[in-house]
């Protein structure tokens, strides 16, 4: 059997590593063991962090929805089961959107929520 000199395949995926490690300080984007180190951890990180987003962005929209509520004399709570008691099939995404882009249609499905 040949013998097999691995020295281009380790260079290539030593650039690669290196490549992706870049901006981070000090060892962390030159040296080739601190690099896999910070990249692992990166890449945790941003696994966990994209479950976080869509915890934070659902807290941000019900933030939102309660403060415009309160404007309309109502409670995050109430407006919320109003407008399940009355039909409404929107979401908190689209209703926080709505809140802060176009008052006045806010203040129709208030009223909405209101009035069940």
């Amino acid at each position: 059997m040949a013998r097999v000199k691995r020295g281009v395949t380790a260079h290539r995926r030593h650039k690669r590593l290196l490549k992706a490690a870049e901006g981070r300080r000090g060892t962390k984007s030159r040296l080739i063991r601190p690099a896999r180190e910070a990249l692992l951890h990166a890449m945790a990180y941003s696994y966990v962090g994209r479950k976080q987003r869509k915890r934070q962005m659902r807290a941000l929209w019900i933030v939102r929805l309660n403060a415009a509520a309160r404007q309309h004399g109502m409670t995050y709570a109430k407006f919320v089961a109003g407008l399940k008691r009355a039909g409404v099939a929107l979401d908190r995404k689209i209703l926080a959107d709505i809140a802060v882009r176009d008052a006045a249609t806010f203040a129709s499905i208030a009223e909405v929520a209101r009035a069940s």
